[in-house]
């Protein structure tokens, strides 16, 4: 607190004044570093290096190791004790592409570091704020509390419905590549591994998801419970009718390939009509922004001559 008063001193403002400037250059700095760590992550040629070159990871495993040593002895006080509430927590990371078993605790944890650092550093904040009373500090401490609560859940869903999107927006690639593999000749796996391979590069995240299939069943897994543990994954409706599809053509011996082009031809069906009742929305959706906008401008434009003048003949009066 005196360093922060001296230095505001040398500088020249008001200490309030300079901690509000730190923290919006710390904010600042940390964004800059999250979205080039963000623009490095999506590059595509890293990504292909990083197939064929793996680094060490026994940092990284060491670092994670001390994560889990920390976080397992509080998992029993940190996780809900409702095991619906559970499952929905675990569905939601599971859908949002974590996949891992620690996924859990790791995201309790960081909602109650957040329930407990937030109300910290509001409370360190306050020292500089000489204005507030007791009960204004007790009203942003339930604030920052509730919003480290809160947060993770948000972001949570944000991240996704942005996954879900991504996996949305691949499936009819995914379905055609499928159709045009089984049709020329290749089997069930080898179509799945070969649209894998090929979506890689414009839609990662299904593709990492199809990866995962194969290797299931590489790995014992029967095909049916791989391809409904796809379903289960990725949360989509249009995956899961696949999977259906597929699930009971294995089971009856009919034909894959004619299945597929027939699910392909209903789902494009499917999307030509949900795009028509997108298209038939517009006139009503467009209401709102006509009756706020476009209307008061008219109506000033068109009716405030005559007010004006009925105003200028009254004051003659």
């Amino acid at each position: 607190m005196e360093t922060l008063s001296q230095l505001s001193a040398a500088i020249g403002m008001s200490p309030e004044t300079l901690f509000v400037v730190l923290t919006g250059a710390t904010v600042f700095c940390m964004g800059a570093i999250l979205s080039g760590i963000y623009v490095s992550a999506r590059n595509p040629l890293k990504r292909r290096l990083s197939v064929t070159i793996q680094p060490d990871a026994t940092a990284q495993r060491k670092s994670q190791r001390d994560l889990t040593g920390m976080i397992d002895p509080l998992a029993r006080y940190i996780l809900p004790q409702d095991g619906e509430e559970r499952a929905r927590a675990a569905e939601n990371l599971i859908h949002a592409g974590f996949r891992s078993e620690k996924a859990l605790p790791y995201f309790y944890g960081l909602k109650s570091a957040l329930a407990l650092g937030l109300p910290l550093l509001v409370f360190i904040a306050s020292g500089f704020i000489p204005q507030w009373t007791m009960s204004k500090l007790a009203f942003a401490l339930l604030i920052a509390a509730f919003i480290g609560v809160i947060l993770p859940n948000i972001v949570l869903d944000k991240i996704k419905e942005n996954r879900l999107k991504k996996l949305r927006n691949g499936f009819p690639d995914a379905l055609d590549l499928l159709v045009v593999c089984v049709e020329a000749g290749l089997g069930l796996g080898a179509a799945i591994d070969r649209v894998a391979r090929d979506l890689e590069v414009s839609h990662l995240e299904l593709a990492e998801e199809l990866s995962l299939v194969n290797v299931e069943i590489r790995a014992g897994v029967e095909r049916p419970v791989a391809l409904k543990n796809l379903a289960g994954r990725t949360g989509l409706p249009d995956i899961r009718g696949l999977v259906g599809l597929l699930v009971q053509t294995m089971r009856f011996g009919t034909s894959i390939g004619e299945a597929l082009r027939v699910y392909s031809e209903e789902f494009r069906d499917k999307r030509m009509q949900k795009a028509e009742e997108q298209a038939a929305k517009i006139g009503t959706k467009l209401i709102f922004p006509l009756v706020t906008c476009l209307f008061p401008a008219f109506f000033i434009v068109a009716i405030g001559p005559a007010v004006l003048r009925i105003i200028y003949v009254f004051d003659r009066l």
